[in-house]
């Protein structure tokens, strides 16, 4: 994930520095590393054509997005976002290509599922510090609550929305 410093706050971008290589180096960059971990797990979950490229792209809005809320100081924080965020355009393409919004939400989610923590909790436990153990499994297991979250609170508000206009119509 992205620390602080990574967003203009540190050595990569002192005075004498390029501006574009710097954005260049922060943002597009890895952007671009998730839209191609996006494809690749769209062609894991066997989706066709132009869904490769939305789905991809949906897992470079949302890491732009974690990205860009760096500043706020809290990676937490941020995943909630970015599930917002991809929760959102998954839920636009899937009524605009009248496809299950499932494939949209799953390709773009893996670039901010806290594979990384899982790993290092597990590493912790098995050496038997117990401390950094359920430190790190705490925080992961708050980043993986902050993209359900984040999920589930635009889904719950598309329903909604989606049960008022029916109401609506009927009357």
């Amino acid at each position: 994930h992205c620390h602080r410093n990574q967003l203009g706050h540190g050595a990569g971008s002192s005075a004498g520095g390029n501006h574009m290589t710097d954005l260049c180096y922060e943002l597009l960059r890895p952007c671009a590393c998730a839209f191609v971990a996006c494809l690749g797990f769209s062609i894991l979950f066997n989706i066709h054509g132009a869904g490769i490229l939305i789905c991809a792209f949906g897992g470079t809005l949302g890491w732009l997005c974690y990205l860009l809320s760096a500043p706020l100081g809290s990676d937490i924080v941020q995943s909630f976002l970015a599930a917002v965020v991809i929760s959102l355009y998954s839920e636009i393409m899937a009524r605009l290509r009248r496809c299950p919004v499932t494939a949209y939400l799953l390709v773009a989610l893996f670039p901010l599922v806290p594979g990384g923590g899982i790993y290092y909790s597990m590493e912790h436990a098995m050496s038997g510090d117990i401390d950094l153990f359920l430190s790190t499994l705490l925080h992961t297991l708050g980043l993986a609550g902050a993209l359900a979250v984040g999920v589930l609170t635009v889904a719950s508000l598309v329903r909604l929305w989606i049960d008022f206009k029916r109401r609506r119509v009927k009357r």
